[in-house]
């Protein structure tokens, strides 16, 4: 009996071993998937951070505990393995690693006839852990904001990725899709439950008034995106790796960008409707004369003419592009090739022999209206047809930059789309943005207004943080809410962008933290009525061209925020190191000094006032109400 009762654990011991596979990962992470009941856990640094995760889809919501017999397979892949556990025949869950990555990726596959889906998870589980997550929108419109939520507050979702990270520690859990060809995707999290659900559409969120559409390649095959999941000891460092896995999963469409960070005047910014040649001419006069030293590393500057170029005859359009050339600079142009703002159901679509009504995309049979624009079918001919009139219009005057707008409307979930293979907002926006690009030829510098935050990365070069931005410190502060949290997508596009910076009637603080707002962002767009003198003009003269701040301002190096504030509470600090020196920004948004205290080991000069500090170790900076100062720090 003894002898059988020890054969009989042994036996159990052996069955338990081989229904529990493990997956190593990084320094030392692991999955243990159970192949009994569909589930896995996941470990880092000896801590069970993921239990009872499973995979699902069509929405379910529910581990498959079924008795299915689930296989385990192990290939290699380049720098890395695939480990496969399928479920039957028609269902694969996928885990891939790498070598030197401290994470997975995993994704779910159906195979087989009728393998459609439009709601997939290749993780759902319960978290442990972590104070605090990271909350990051669809897009940059409507003055929505990214957030710090308190994970002991009401649950939520984030687009696309989170960070779930301890604000004592700064370790951290990323958790994001690196692919946006065909899904959206939410970071759902709410209490201890957490699931990275694509297929996720909100009314607010991405604007979605439908589910989302089905996934499915020939009806045949349906995958889900790859979601990293990364385990870092600073959650910081994890957002710019996974802004870094976004582009090398999805490289860029567009042409390689080998010239400086861009430098730039925009017109919305002051002039707006009140666009003409006359005044387009005098900006490039007050750049070409009266500003000479603002510009970008290799010498240049972008005059880009917004909204209402249309103002002017073809010929004017022409006439700017020259004028800018004859004064040593290059001339942008504006375009929203996704929406229609007449409404005009038969109007010809400017191009084609279609009406505009034919091109308008409908959700639940009604057309989509959002910021006073409605939405084309990026797939429809006239929509296709109007963007080839429109950019062989721009690249025949001559312009070398467009800033395109409002390209969400692209990305809708529709009821229908003119091309029967298209049946998701993303599918569509890719068809869309990829006939954009391709007409642009290479010719021009893409800058995205408007627009997705990770599916618009592969069709520009640059892209706004945050949208409608000017002058004033609550501005200011909007703007540094998106670079507190998003900073990163510097990683995904070659620059992001902090609106136009006005300075016209605005206090000497208001103005230097606007313009640090900008610097600590990524490019340098400008915006004041310069056809005139004012304020504006001694300030811009003042403040761009300042050497040391342009300095700063050119260099390629991303600023990092220091500081974080659960809520929406923009970051105080940043920091960033290039070359020789390493750079500090403090914004001060309240209408108080304020004090806050560094631990610098350097030397200090501030590039406002110029004023040098000698002082090594606990600093203290004192910034006045409304107001920035930006610290050049040497050892």
């Amino acid at each position: 009996m003894k002898w059988f009762t020890v054969i009989a654990a042994m036996c159990l011991s052996f069955t338990v071993q081989a229904q529990h596979k493990t997956i190593p990962f990084g320094k030392n992470g692991r999955i243990v998937y159970n192949l009994q009941n569909g589930t896995y856990s996941v470990w880092m640094e000896g801590k069970e951070v993921i239990k009872d995760a499973f995979a699902f889809y069509d929405e379910e919501q529910r581990p498959d505990t079924g008795q299915a017999v689930r296989s385990f397979a192990v290939s290699p892949v380049k720098n890395g393995k695939q480990y496969v556990i399928s479920s039957g025949t028609q269902r694969q869950h996928v885990f891939y690693v790498y070598n030197g990555t401290d994470g997975f990726y995993t994704a779910l596959i159906l195979k087989g006839k009728g393998a459609r889906s439009r709601y997939m998870s290749p993780l759902t589980g319960k978290r442990s852990g972590f104070t605090s997550a990271v909350v990051v929108p669809f897009d940059n419109d409507a003055w929505v904001k990214y957030k710090v939520a308190d994970l002991q507050q009401p649950s939520f979702t984030s687009s696309e990725v989170t960070a779930l990270y301890d604000s004592v520690r700064n370790n951290g859990l990323i958790i994001g899709s690196v692919e946006h060809n065909n899904w959206k995707t939410g970071i759902s999290v709410s209490g201890n439950n957490i699931s990275a659900i694509a297929g996720w559409t909100d009314s607010t969120g991405t604007r979605d008034r439908i589910k989302h559409g089905i996934v499915t390649q020939g009806d045949s095959l349906c995958i889900s995106p790859k979601i990293l999941v990364l385990a870092t000891t600073d959650w910081r460092t994890g957002m710019e790796q996974y802004g870094s896995a976004n582009r090398l999963a999805e490289p860029h469409y567009i042409h390689q960008w080998t010239a400086a960070k861009p430098f730039g005047w925009n017109s919305w910014g002051s002039i707006q409707a009140k666009l003409s040649l006359a005044k387009a001419k005098k900006v490039v006069d007050f750049f070409a004369d009266s500003c000479k030293t603002f510009r970008s590393k290799d010498g240049q500057l972008y005059i880009d003419l917004d909204s209402y170029w249309d103002n002017m005859t073809q010929a004017e359009l022409a006439a700017f592009v020259t004028y800018c050339k004859e004064k040593g600079l290059k001339a942008g142009i504006y375009w929203a090739p996704f929406v229609d703002w007449g409404k005009h159901a038969t109007r010809k679509v400017e191009g084609s022999n279609y009406t505009y009504q034919e091109t308008w995309t409908k959700a639940k049979g009604e057309y989509h209206d959002f910021d006073g624009a409605r939405a084309m079918d990026p797939t429809h001919p006239a929509t296709k047809e109007r963007i080839t009139y429109r950019i062989k219009q721009f690249k025949d005057a001559g312009f070398e930059m467009i800033k395109i707008d409002f390209i969400g409307h692209a990305a809708i979930e529709a009821d229908t789309f003119f091309d029967p293979a298209v049946h998701t907002g993303l599918q569509a926006f890719r068809k869309g943005m990829e006939f954009l690009v391709d007409q642009l030829d290479g010719k021009m510098l893409v800058y995205a207004a408007i627009s997705p935050n990770l599916a618009t990365g592969r069709y520009v070069h640059m892209r706004r943080i945050a949208c409608d931005a000017y002058k004033s410190i609550q501005e200011t502060a909007y703007t540094l809410n998106g670079t507190s949290l998003g900073w990163w997508q510097n990683k995904v596009y070659d620059f992001a962008d902090a609106d136009h910076v006005v300075f016209a009637d605005e206090t000497p603080g208001a103005n230097r933290a606007r313009l640090t707002s900008a610097i600590v962002t990524g490019t340098l767009i400008t915006g004041d009525d310069y056809s005139v003198h004012s304020s504006a003009s001694s300030a811009a003269q003042q403040l761009l061209q300042n050497p040391d701040l342009l300095k700063v301002a050119q260099q390629e190096g991303i600023f990092r925020p220091i500081d974080h504030h659960t809520g929406e509470t923009p970051s105080n600090m940043f920091m960033t190191t290039g070359g020789k020196y390493t750079y500090l920004a403090v914004v001060n948004y309240s209408n108080q000094p304020a004090t806050f205290v560094v631990d610098l080991p350097y030397k200090s000069k501030e590039l406002f006032s110029g004023k040098t500090v000698s002082q090594k170790g606990k600093m203290s900076i004192t910034v006045n109400p409304a107001d920035a100062v930006i610290y050049r720090l040497s050892k």
